[in-house]
C-alpha cells in the first residue's frame, strides 16, 4: 500500500496520472474541533490494477508540498472522479485555491442514472463493481500516526472500486444521452461561491419563525460576528455559541455584561472576553440601525396560498416523470419546489435545463389546465386537454 511522503514522490505520481484520462480521488479529514477541515489523507488512483496505480498521500508529513497535487487537480486534460465530492472540493479550494476540473461526481451521476437519492458509495460498489467495502475504519481519527494496515486498505478502497463505478456510470450516461445533464449538476460544485461563507450572509442559515425586522437585524449582526470569529480562530461556529443561544440573544438584546449573564442558553465561555464583547457590540450595532433601514424579514410561505390539490397532483406527476426518466425525484424537484409551484411560482431550478425537459414543462402545463393525469394499470399517464 504505497504511501507518498515526499514532494518528489508525489510529483512523480501526479506526472503519471496526467497521462491518463482520469484519476479517482478521495480524502480523509477531521472537522469536529475546527472551522475548516483538517486534511489528513488523500487517496488517488489511475486506471490499472497494479500496486503503483493507487496511492495514499500523507499531507501531515513535515515538508511535503502539495503543489503537484493542486496542479493535477487543475489539469483540464484529466477528469477528477469523486463520490459525494462537496466536502472534498471545499478542502481543495480552502487549502489549495483550486477546484478540480473537469469533475465527475459518481453520487450525482448515480442519481441521474436512476440509482436513487444520495446513493452511498458502498451501494454502488456492491451493485456495479460487485465488491464490498470494509467499514471497520470508517469512524477513525485520521490525524493519528502511524496509520494501520486496516486504515490504509479502507482508504484505498475508496478510490480503487471507484474506477469501476466511474467507467460504468460514464458509459450509462453516454448511452442515455445524459452526459450534459451531469455537466449541469457539476456547475454548482465547480463554483467557488459554493464553499465560501460570507459573515454578512451567515444569518440566512438561521431558522427564524415570524421574526420582526429588528430581530432580524440583531440576528444578522450576531451571526456575522460569530462567523468571523469562528473563521479567524478556526473553531466551529457552535463553539462560539449555538443557534439557539443566538436566537435567544436576538430576542433579549442584552446591553451589558449583567444582562448577558442572564442568558439561559449561552455557554459560560461566551459570557466573557472577546466573545462577550463581540456579542454586545453586535447587538448595539443592530439597535442603532434606523427603523427605515431595517432588513425585511423573510416572508414565510402562506399555507393558504398553496393549492393543496394541485400540490398533490404535482407530486404524482413528479413521481411518474422520475420513474419514466429513471432519475431520483429529489434531483428534479424538492417538496418545497412543488409547494412553490402550487402557490404560483413559474420559475426555478426545476424549470431549467434538463429538469424542464423531464418535469418543468409538464408541471406548467398541468397548472395551466392543458394536461390531466390518468391511471393506466399501475402507471400514470399524461392526457392532453
Amino acid at each position: 500500500m504505497p504511501t507518498l511522503t515526499t514532494t518528489d514522490a508525489l510529483a512523480a505520481f501526479c506526472a503519471r496520472a496526467a497521462a491518463h484520462d482520469y484519476v479517482t480521488v478521495d480524502t480523509e479529514f477531521l472537522r469536529e474541533r475546527t472551522y475548516y477541515a483538517k486534511l489528513c489523507l488523500v487517496q488517488l488512483a489511475v486506471p490499472g490494477d497494479g500496486p503503483e496505480d493507487a496511492v495514499l498521500v500523507d499531507p501531515l508529513v513535515e515538508g511535503l508540498d502539495l503543489s503537484p497535487l493542486w496542479a493535477l487537480m487543475a489539469d483540464e486534460g484529466v477528469t477528477k472522479v469523486f463520490h459525494a465530492a462537496r466536502q472534498d472540493l471545499e478542502i481543495f479550494w480552502t487549502d489549495g485555491s483550486v477546484i478540480p476540473a473537469p469533475l465527475f461526481d459518481t453520487q450525482v451521476a448515480a442519481m441521474v442514472c436512476g440509482f436513487g437519492e444520495q446513493v452511498g458509495y458502498e451501494t454502488l460498489v456492491r451493485k456495479i463493481a460487485k465488491g464490498s467495502v470494509d467499514k471497520s475504519s470508517r469512524f477513525t481519527d485520521w490525524s493519528r500516526r502511524p496509520l494501520s494496515d486496516a486504515q490504509k486498505r479502507y482508504a484505498l478502497a475508496d478510490v480503487t472500486h471507484l474506477r469501476v463505478v466511474y467507467d460504468s456510470l460514464r458509459e450509462q450516461l453516454a448511452r442515455n444521452g445524459r452526459t450534459a445533464w451531469l455537466e449541469e449538476e457539476m456547475a454548482v460544485l465547480r463554483d467557488p461561491a459554493t464553499y465560501e461563507v460570507q459573515p454578512e450572509d451567515a444569518w440566512k442559515r438561521l431558522k427564524m419563525r415570524n421574526p420582526t425586522p429588528r430581530f432580524v437585524a440583531v440576528a444578522a449582526e450576531l451571526a456575522a460576528f460569530r462567523e468571523h470569529h469562528a473563521q479567524t480562530r478556526n473553531v466551529p461556529r457552535s463553539r462560539v455559541f449555538k443557534d439557539d443561544a443566538l436566537l435567544e440573544l436576538a430576542s433579549n438584546k442584552p446591553k451589558d455584561d449583567a444582562e448577558l449573564g442572564k442568558s439561559r442558553l449561552l455557554l459560560r465561555e461566551a459570557r466573557k472576553g472577546d466573545v462577550a464583547k463581540g456579542i454586545l457590540e453586535a447587538v448595539a450595532r443592530a439597535e442603532a440601525v434606523p427603523k427605515e433601514s431595517l432588513p425585511k424579514p423573510p416572508r414565510p410561505k402562506a399555507r393558504d396560498q398553496i393549492n393543496a390539490a394541485l400540490a398533490d397532483l404535482l407530486r404524482v406527476l413528479l413521481k411518474a416523470k422520475a420513474e419514466e426518466a429513471g432519475v431520483a425525484q429529489k434531483l428534479i424537484a424538492t417538496a418545497s419546489d412543488l409547494d412553490d409551484i402550487a402557490a404560483g411560482a413559474r420559475d426555478g431550478d426545476w424549470n431549467r435545463g434538463w429538469r424542464a425537459e423531464v418535469f418543468g414543462a409538464d408541471a406548467l402545463r398541468l397548472c395551466e389546465g392543458r394536461i390531466a393525469l390518468a391511471c393506466e394499470g399501475h402507471k400514470v399517464r399524461i392526457v392532453p386537454l
